[in-house]
């Protein structure tokens, strides 16, 4: 089976970048996008034509979590594509959505890429931006065979690593890795708003580090969020015990209780795979670590 014609809906930066990673394997790939600028400025960048209503192989969905199933719906009505996939980064709530508005689930395998960056929009997109990352999917009971395939074949053309998780694991998964991390950068950024000049002039790379996700925009990320509220409200509350308790122990003296903190802090980061994390780590190790390899079907 092989991805011929594509339709990406949604020109931001992670539906440009698909767009851009299948043209690059000699995929026709379709536009469409509510904003014009958006459509146009992705065909400028070669990432495919408009779509003017041509049936495709697969459609691809890249929209806000709470846009997508009433696209799917809209897009399956007009019978456009075999199968049809997704890029939300929650999926509980699109996948009760597609079922509670009749869609056809043989033919839909939820899935998120987790690949991304703090710069949003078309002109942020890069065609290599999945190379070696991880990409969720999340098929149902119902869920065909050959739509499976099909978006397996697709994440291969984009470079990811595919990854069979079920849609309530990966919520809670993404809530730990993902989600909360954008917060937790977004407290930290905000504590800056008022602060001084002398300390800011002073800001070294730990602290750009510290702050760059928070630089997303605020729109997108609410609605994210209000998407996977009670997994990361979840973590949020372990982080802040964490936080307050290394605050007690500062005013108290307690060296014993940052240390413990700093020491998890290191054992935690040397956890993350690959070259995000620890130096002994490489791209085996992230396949091993996934429920199925890239040469499952």
């Amino acid at each position: 089976m092989t991805i011929e014609k594509a339709l990406v809906v949604g020109t931001g930066l992670i539906g440009t970048s698909v767009a851009l990673a299948l043209r690059e394997k000699g995929v026709a790939v379709h536009l469409s996008d509510i904003d014009a600028h958006a459509v146009r400025l992705a065909r400028e960048l070669g990432a495919g034509q408009e779509w003017t209503g041509e049936d495709v192989d697969l459609a691809l969905i890249a929209v806000p979590p709470h846009l997508v199933g009433e696209r799917l719906a809209d897009l399956q009505k007009q019978g456009v594509a075999r199968a049809y996939t997704d890029v939300a980064s929650v999926k509980v709530d699109p996948i009760a959505d597609a079922r509670r508005l009749g869609c056809d689930l043989t033919s839909y395998v939820p899935g998120h890429p987790l690949a991304g960056g703090e710069r949003s929009g078309p002109a942020a997109a890069r065609s290599d931006l999945f190379s070696g990352r991880p990409w969720a999917l999340c098929p149902g009971p119902d869920t065909g065979a050959e739509a499976v395939c099909q978006v397996r074949e697709l994440v291969s053309m984009c470079g990811a690593t595919a990854a069979t998780v079920g849609a309530g694991e990966h919520d809670s998964a993404v809530a730990l890795v993902s989600h909360a991390p954008h917060v937790v950068a977004a407290a930290m950024a905000a504590s800056l708003k008022d602060g001084e000049d002398v300390a800011l002039g002073l800001a070294g790379q730990g602290l750009r580090d510290v702050t760059r996700i928070a630089a997303g925009d605020p729109s997108l990320w609410r609605m994210i969020l209000f998407g996977n509220a009670l997994p990361v409200a979840g973590v949020l509350e372990r982080i802040a015990d964490d936080l307050a308790a290394a605050a007690s122990a500062l005013r108290s003296g307690d060296m014993n209780g940052v240390t413990d903190l700093l020491r998890r802090g290191v054992d935690g980061r040397g956890r993350i795979p690959g070259r995000y994390g620890g130096p002994a780590r490489d791209r085996a190790v992230v396949r091993a670590a996934l429920p199925d390899g890239p040469e499952a079907h």
